[in-house]
């Protein structure tokens, strides 16, 4: 195993397709979306896990309890479900401050406040000094699923525009200048934030979202190729369209970093029937994590599976999957 096959980019997918699916799968794993679809006694549920494991444990604009909440109220809200319930797994290494812990769980219970959710299950192990990295954590989610919502990465249509909610690439160049403390003027702020009240208010505004995804490792191309490849679909991006901030723009060209790859934890991916995308992008921006809204691209029939980039000069250039590691330990 390489640190780059956690990286959610071509590694990730291979290790997915190549370890896990032929031992595993099933027609609910074998979906591949954010979160399962499952059905109980006539009840239509979501239900994800994730780990988190980000160095730092904190960051300009959150933490890892923070991350944690976000990361999975996101993973539900985006496959079209209302996010309920919550665990909460955490293992801990001996010699952790007390006071960093304390802080991380009131930070996890502000976060689920602010999502409407509750933490109902949690497990708690302490392992030996060295044997992890202060703190990681693990949790899984529970949601219930809206009535003829189709919500998949399978389903994107020709036509279709895609929507982003916000600037990209914010919480992973958060994360690459706390580790390095470069010195940056201006301090970049990740955009973790629950996304779930959002989704209410799009699926509100129409049946007609055919695709969603949150934008996390990996960065926008990585979720969009997915998309692409999973619909057989083309996807065509207009670069002057994409919304990045002048800090993060600035501190990629510096750094060599693509915001376009970079992680996102408060950025979510929208595939909307072509007639409902200007609509539901004026209702999004009435939101406190929607007010930057844009439509970025559109859905074509040509280069089915590939992701295309109109660049401001009129030409045009293929963006692949991540196929190396930007920045480890980044969720």
């Amino acid at each position: 195993m390489k640190l780059v096959h956690g990286g959610g980019g071509r590694l990730s997918r291979q290790l997915i397709d190549e370890v896990f699916l032929p031992v595993l799968g099933n027609r609910y794993l074998n979906t591949l979306d954010d979160s399962a679809r499952l059905e109980l006694s006539g009840s239509k549920l979501a239900f994800t896990t994730d780990s988190f494991v980000v160095d730092p444990i904190f960051f300009p604009g959150g933490d890892i309890g923070r991350l944690a909440v976000c990361g999975t109220v996101n993973d539900l809200s985006v496959v079209g479900a209302k996010p309920l319930y919550l665990s909460i797994g955490l293992i801990i290494e001996e010699g952790f401050p007390m006071e960093q812990l304390k802080r991380i769980v009131e930070s996890i219970k502000k976060t689920a406040d602010e999502a409407d959710v509750l933490v109902v299950t949690g497990d708690t192990k302490v392992v030996e000094r060295g044997n992890a990295d202060g703190i990681f954590i693990n949790t899984s989610g529970i949601g219930i699923l809206r009535d003829k919502v189709e919500i998949s990465g399978s389903n994107a249509m020709i036509g279709d525009r895609i929507i982003v909610n916000g600037p990209l690439g914010n919480h992973g160049m958060a994360i690459v200048t706390s580790r390095q403390n470069l010195g940056f003027k201006s301090q970049i702020h990740s955009d973790v934030a629950p996304l779930n009240h959002l989704t209410e208010k799009m699926l509100e505004t129409t049946d007609r979202i055919h695709a969603m995804r949150d934008a996390t490792r990996g960065g926008v191309v990585t979720v969009l190729n997915e998309i692409a490849q999973s619909s057989n679909v083309g996807i065509e991006l207009d670069e002057q369209e994409i919304p990045v901030s002048e800090d993060v723009r600035g501190a990629c060209e510096i750094l060599g970093f693509d915001p376009l790859y970079m992680a996102n934890e408060g950025v979510l991916v929208a595939f909307v029937h072509s007639d409902d995308a200007e609509s539901l992008v004026k209702e999004m921006k009435k939101l406190k994590y929607g007010k930057k809204s844009k439509i970025i691209g559109r859905v074509v029939e040509t280069s089915q599976g590939r992701v295309t980039l109109r660049t401001k000069i009129g030409s045009r250039r293929i963006l692949d999957m991540l196929s190396g590691e930007q920045l480890p330990r980044i969720c």
